[in-house]
């Protein structure tokens, strides 16, 4: 199967008139009705950081060609991180919603990796965008941010064309959509919905209530 049609399989093409990079931020206090169905964890298993058992779950939509992601891995993420996170306060789940065939491709390649990877390369991809996103798919550039994490070019190679992983993440979208998901970043903490340029300050907000 040839990197275009692997990465084609990804529902991501169809994607682009319905999903959007930001977006217009949602209400801090928008609950959304599906949130014990939207703790299941989808046909790839989750992709999940800090305490299992903690009082608050953000999960977080992202794609990795999206600049309001990087901006928010660069510089909210890491205090999320730091102060609820490592603390095991908040259990914190990344799932995948790429947007276009360039992100759909490298979304790939990271469930493709060891699951002790995936965080390094989604930020690595987030960190280096200027590297390797483009409107056409380019693989080699793509696979030398993938390098960064040890993988060979055969290993790169085999993981566009895996069928299961292209169906998953394919899953994991469609049911972003069922969630409201229209953009990235998109964030639910304990069902609660934030969108776009999300500060710390609005994320501290509402785990504190809850986080105790």
């Amino acid at each position: 199967m040839s990197l275009t049609r692997g990465a084609t399989i990804v529902l991501v093409a169809a994607a682009l008139g319905l999903s959007a990079c930001g977006g217009m931020s949602a209400p801090a206090d928008t609950a959304i009705s599906l949130k014990e169905q939207m703790l299941e964890p989808g046909p790839l298993g989750e992709r999940e950081y800090g305490n299992p058992n903690a009082p608050v779950t953000i999960i977080e939509y992202a794609s990795l060609t999206c600049p309001h992601c990087r901006n928010y891995h660069k510089s909210v993420f890491p205090k999320v991180k730091r102060q609820y996170v490592d603390t095991g306060k908040v259990r914190y789940i990344i799932r995948e919603f790429p947007i276009g065939r360039t992100a759909g491709t490298a979304a790939i390649v990271t469930r493709c990796g060891p699951k002790e990877k995936y965080l390094f390369l989604t930020e690595a991809y987030l960190s280096r965008q200027s590297e390797w996103v483009s409107q056409d798919v380019r693989p080699d550039a793509i696979y030398k941010v993938a390098k960064s994490s040890g993988m060979s070019r055969e290993t790169f190679d085999k993981c566009l064309s895996n069928q299961s992983i292209i169906d998953g993440l394919t899953e994991v979208k469609q049911r972003g959509r069922k969630y409201g998901v229209i953009g990235t970043p998109t964030l639910f903490i304990n069902g609660q919905k934030a969108q776009g340029e999300v500060t710390f300050e609005e994320i501290k907000a509402m785990i504190e209530p809850q986080a105790s």
